[in-house]
């Protein structure tokens, strides 16, 4: 009953439906028309307008006219192109096309998007050009950098090309002819420079078209040479690609300026690793390699984000020789700086990491043996993680295996907010060490504990030691030394003579607490402590020239056989340094002096034991 008196109504809305489409279906015709025979020309006015707008300078264009008659994959020309170079960059124009000929489907223009589906292209001029503030001639002025996403061309067709690059920022430099047409594929290739090291460039690809796109690029020269071969998702299309990478440099930094990841100067280097690049992320495996002597492996990712570059990763090797991790260049100026001012303990490693500005990011690293042509290292593994974030450097995790003994800790550089000098914050502490296992032959026995907190301002590790505030601490402790070192610490002159070359005297400990107060260590406490003697010294340390200006006392603790006066001085530096005994001290007539009083018993006053748990405690802490 219900439906059929609903019918009437159900006819008339199928009515009303009928006649909309009869009446629209002539203005879809003309619409449909329109599109399959529209003269392209005329939009050559806002053609112009547009790229005027986008590139911020008068782009001009000779004609633009319909090649084809009627269709709805029209082909229009497009002659005589000029854009201008930008005024930064230089004189000349940023490009010059003598004509072009795309065709392309009229349907997307409807959601608004252009779809180019062939190109053919004659007498293109191509300038490309970046400065070191990174900014580029093919941007949108005030807009960042786009990456290279391509559209599924069907066909590219190109002759008589020629693209010109220089950037500035990565001192690089090229010049490649390209052509391209449907029965060699796209080939480009030509001379240029890396840092000032010459090249040869050769690129080749497949036949544009649908589908994945084999392709192979090489740099070659005698100073940097590398190999990539893959494949992208689609023609030109470098946001989705995979490729096998190899390369070789005589320095990474070298390689660094093609890859653009912010590396660091070192000697050769040999590198290979899988890449896959899906915008905007980069994942590197398999990566293994060689940096001098010393071997590397492992996995990274590199994400672009808001503008910044995320890197997560984990590195290995096997074998490192930080020697490595500096160019020649710099190992020579290091060798200079040690000649001119002599050795030194705190390396002048340099810390500043002001131009890192758009890196964050952690990496995780695991070194299992570090050798050094200069001798036997005393570090037998080596384990921690890197984390950046916003220009302060987090190396964390700290753990090195020493052949006895282990140091832990972290190292914090920190530059953010545009500082000019970086601040080194360390706090490192060295336990279940042994005096042997540091200095290697010795005739010193004992367990040795440390502890370095500091913190200062500076370009070089160096530096920031010689503006640090903070304390260094040094313990050794249940050890034993010759019984004639231990009467001379006494400033007992006769039993050190009189003493048996293999007897042996108890070290109960060496305390040593440095407070440092911008750069300058004063010693609070000095104090060697063994079974038959103690010795105490004041005095300080300056940094970085790590020169030491010291005064020692000593006594015995049963009396002395030939006790002297006085007190010595150490002065040099940590390196080298220089005991000095005035000449009072040593004279004839201190001796005669010690001689009297050792007949008549009066030698002075004796030792007493330190209170060596507390004070290791305190210079610990």
């Amino acid at each position: 009953m219900i439906q059929v008196k609903n019918r009437p109504e159900g006819r008339r809305r199928w009515v009303r439906i009928a006649v909309g489409v009869l009446v629209a279906l002539p203005l879809v015709l003309v619409l449909v028309l329109v599109l399959a025979v529209f003269p392209w020309g005329v939009l050559r006015g806002a053609v112009t307008r547009e790229a005027t707008e986008r590139f911020g300078r008068p782009v001009t264009i000779g004609s633009v006219h319909r090649v084809d008659a009627i269709g709805f994959h029209p082909v229009i020309a497009v002659e005589d192109l000029r854009i201008p170079q930008a005024d930064w960059a230089g004189r000349g124009d940023f490009v010059r096309l003598s004509r072009a000929e795309i065709r392309f489907s009229v349907w997307p223009l409807l959601t608004g998007r252009f779809v180019p589906e062939d190109i053919r292209v004659s007498g293109l001029r191509l300038a490309l050009v970046r400065d070191k503030q990174g900014r580029t001639n093919w941007s949108r002025p005030g807009e960042p950098e786009e990456g290279g996403r391509s559209t599924d061309l069907q066909g590219l067709t190109i002759t008589d090309g020629v693209i010109g690059y220089r950037d500035a920022k990565q001192d690089r430099t090229a010049t490649l002819r390209i052509a391209a047409n449907p029965d060699k594929g796209v080939r480009a290739e030509g001379d240029g420079t890396v840092r000032g090291a010459p090249i040869r460039i050769a690129f080749t690809g497949a036949a544009v078209k649908p589908g994945r796109w084999p392709f192979q690029a090489t740099i070659s020269g005698t100073q940097l040479s590398m190999k990539a071969t893959g494949t992208m998702a689609r023609p030109l299309d470098t946001d989705a690609m995979t490729l096998d990478l190899t390369a070789r440099a005589d320095d990474l930094k070298r390689i660094d300026a093609v890859i653009e990841a912010g590396l660091f100067q070192t000697g050769t280097v040999e590198l290979a690793a899988h890449v896959e690049h899906q915008r905007p992320r980069w994942t590197i495996t398999d990566l293994k390699g060689r940096i001098g002597r010393s071997d590397l492996s492992g996995r990274l990712t590199v994400d672009k984000r808001q503008g910044r570059t995320i890197l997560d990763g984990d590195v290995t090797a096997r074998q490192l020789d930080f020697d490595d991790l500096s160019s020649p260049e710099g190992l020579a100026e290091a060798a200079a700086l040690e000649r001119r001012i002599g050795p030194r303990l705190v390396p002048n490693t340099r810390i500043d990491i002001g131009k890192i500005d758009t890196t964050d990011g952690t990496i995780a690293f695991r070194v299992g043996r570090v050798v050094s042509a200069k001798g036997a290292s005393p570090i037998t593994e080596f384990t921690g993680r890197m984390a950046m974030d916003h220009q302060q450097l987090t190396i964390d995790r700290i753990r090195m295996t020493l052949r006895q003994g282990v140091v832990t800790g972290r190292a914090v550089i920190d530059q953010r907010g545009g500082r000019k000098v970086p601040q080194l914050t360390l706090d490192l502490r060295l336990s279940g060490a042994s005096v042997l296992s540091l200095s290697g032959q010795t005739e010193i026995t004992g367990q040795v504990a440390a502890r370095a907190k500091l913190a200062g301002a500076g370009e070089t590790v160096r530096d920031a030691i010689g503006r640090s505030n903070g304390r260094i601490g040094l313990v050794v402790a249940n050890g034993s030394l010759p019984d004639r070192y231990a009467a001379a610490l006494g400033f007992d002159a006769g039993a050190a003579l009189m003493a048996g070359s293999s007897e042996r005297a108890n070290l109960r400990c060496l305390i040593v607490g440095v407070d440092m107060r911008n750069g300058t260590g004063r010693a609070d406490p000095l104090i060697v402590d063994t079974s038959r003697s103690r010795l105490d010294g004041t005095g300080t340390v300056t940094f970085p020239d790590e020169r030491l200006a010291l005064r020692l006392t000593g006594a015995p603790k049963q009396g002395g056989v030939l006790r002297l006066a006085g007190a010595a001085t150490v002065t040099g530096t940590l390196e080298k340094p220089d005991l000095v005994i005035p000449k009072e001290v040593k004279s004839v007539g201190n001796i005669f002096k010690s001689i009297g009083r050792a007949i008549t018993g009066d030698s002075g006053p004796k030792a007493q034991n330190a209170a060596c748990g507390a004070l290791a405690r305190q210079v610990l802490r």
